[in-house]
């Protein structure tokens, strides 16, 4: 395998669907001169097309960060003309430079040569094979890092493709019935798809492999970083309006960006995470790995996977430098500490909006941290970068793990949105729509309460496991609500009536509860209709449901009916 090549900046390997709806495969190169002609990623989950985006934000942070708009070196900067990197900087650096920049490219709707520039520059580092092992480490380093049972030659510490590719996650114990492959297949991948899950695997690795990097501290291998987030990011109109969006400039001192590919020793990399500091520039962050790799390849192109854990920082109180999260309070204990709000799979199925304050903060708390990249598009919006009655999409996408300590093996994916005007997002006026917005959500969940008292009443007439066919009744219930419910939102202007907009919502929630109401009725059983006797003596069917039912929603909603 000496003599191959797979060069991530001129062979096609980024999965995009373009502006006629064809998939295609493109390399670096041709995504940045053409970004605008790609509508999204389109790889093999949703979550790998986030850790992809990542990467590619990485490449811009890092170009960016150095030069402007019309390719020229920041003058506070010493740029080694060879490699593109920072040689010097000095203290007069200035944030406006960047904010300049990132305009001058979002007015002209595409990336300039500078990027191309980069890649040539640096081409040696991404590529699969060669001296410079993309996203891999040689066979000389992975050795000397890692305990002596780990060594290549000891054939331990492998992990197979089928582990890597998420969407099988079949360790060597337990296989996966439900693999998208069959067995004679699962290990199989064509160069474009092991790229895109390299990249992945390191951003959502599980905990199950024993392999790790000699430390003089134990350590336990960590999961992937993106993981440990609930993720969130903008969605623009083509993928460069996406990348733009989420390239947050937002530094008031200037850190070098240094993405993973730019460090020239890798021990000294591990001597770092050693430390387990958290990065202080969003392209170390973006390109970090959770895992050294190494890939042997067999005399017919066949690769062995040799994997050894990283020490991981935490992510506690890390929201300044990671803006594609929401964040909770750890705990009443450390009222401080704040750590971002991953789903886990017993609430997979609660919509982003019914979350809509941990996004947008509408009562301006300072006990709430909103995901960095709100605050990035507040203040595009601000400082007029952006159009005010621009429409953007904030876009979740999670990869559950099983909760289960020792795998944190995948369970499943999930992907929300919300579409809104960015001066609803950010309405400044008196009558604040976010308010507003926060608190015709909480009606919203009020009569959703209405409702489980009236699904509880069935299960009591039909005898049936109240616990059961309530969670799948209001399980329905919301999901009825949903995509009305984003329209809603999505149909909000700073110019609106408030009042006549909300009663609008009501309007829509009351058709909706008295349609699944209706349905139970067509539906009634004779038991429904003759009903039971409650506790205190008093008779139960499903027309005293019912009527329960309405009349608590018309006194919450506030309506006649």
């Amino acid at each position: 395998m000496n003599n191959k090549q797979f060069n991530l900046t001129t062979d096609p390997w980024i999965k995009v669907i373009d502006s006629d709806s064809k998939t295609c495969e493109v390399s670096l190169i041709d995504f940045f001169e053409n970004a605008n002609n790609y509508r999204q990623l389109a790889g093999e989950m949703r979550s790998q097309d986030l850790a992809i985006m990542r990467f590619l934000l990485a490449i811009l942070h890092t170009v960016y960060s150095r030069f402007s708009n019309e390719n020229r070196p920041y003058e506070w900067l010493e740029i080694d003309p060879d490699n593109f990197q920072v040689l010097n900087s000095t203290i007069d650096y200035d944030e406006e430079d960047l904010l300049d920049t990132w305009e001058s490219l979002f007015q002209n709707g595409q990336f300039t040569s500078v990027v191309i520039d980069y890649l040539k520059h640096n081409q040696d580092k991404f590529d699969v094979f060669g001296e410079h092992p993309f996203y891999q480490v040689s066979k000389e380093d992975y050795d000397s890092l890692v305990l002596e049972k780990y060594k290549i030659e000891k054939g331990t510490g492998t992990v197979a493709i089928k582990q890597m590719n998420r969407q099988i996650s079949e360790s060597n114990n337990t296989p996966d019935l439900f693999s998208p492959k069959i067995s004679d297949f699962k290990n199989e991948l064509d160069m474009p798809e092991l790229v895109r899950w390299l990249i992945s695997y390191q951003n959502y690795t599980g905990v199950t492999d024993k392999a790790k990097v000699e430390t003089s501290e134990k350590f336990s291998s960590p999961s992937g970083w993106l993981y440990k987030l609930n993720p969130v990011y903008v969605k623009g109109k083509n993928l460069f309006e996406t990348l733009m969006l989420n390239l947050v400039f937002d530094d008031e001192e200037y850190h070098i960006e240094r993405p993973i590919w730019e460090c020239t020793d890798i021990k000294e990399y591990v001597k770092w995470r050693k430390k387990e500091l958290l990065p202080d520039n969003r392209a170390a962050l973006y390109t970090s790995w959770s895992r050294l790799i190494h890939i042997e390849w067999s005399s017919d192109g066949v690769p062995t996977i040799y994997s050894a854990g990283v020490p991981m920082y935490s992510p506690d109180n890390a929201f300044d430098i990671e803006p594609m999260s929401t964040w909770r309070k750890k705990s009443k204990k450390e009222p401080d500490i704040y750590v971002p709000a991953v789903k886990n799979k017993d609430y997979m199925d609660v919509a982003m909006w019914r979350n809509f304050g941990d996004y947008v903060n509408p009562n301006k708390s300072n006990e709430t941290h909103r995901p960095g990249i709100v605050s990035w598009l507040s203040r595009l919006k601000g400082d007029g970068m952006i159009d005010r009655s621009l429409p953007v999409s904030l876009v979740s996408v999670s990869l559950v793990s099983d909760g289960n300590a020792t795998s944190q093996s995948p369970f499943a994916e999930i992907s929300d949105d919300l579409t809104m005007r960015l001066d609803v997002i950010f309405d400044d006026k008196q009558d604040f729509w976010p308010r507003r917005i926060e608190d015709t959500i909480d009606l919203t969940q009020d009569v959703a309460k209405s409702y489980w008292k009236f699904s509880d009443n069935l299960s009591k007439i039909r005898s049936l496991d109240s616990k059961e066919f309530n969670k799948k009744q209001m399980s329905k219930f919301y999901d009825r609500l949903n995509l009305p419910f984003k329209e809603w939102l999505a149909s909000l202007s700073d110019h609106d009536d408030r009042d006549l907009k909300i009663n609008e919502w009501k309007e829509t929630l009351w058709d909706i509860v008295n349609s699944e109401v209706k349905e139970f009725m067509k539906n009634s059983s004779p038991r429904d209709i003759t009903g039971i006797e409650e506790d205190n003596n008093k008779s139960l069917n499903i027309f005293i449901a019912r009527n329960r039912l309405l009349g608590s929603v018309l006194n919450k909603l506030g309506i006649k009916g």
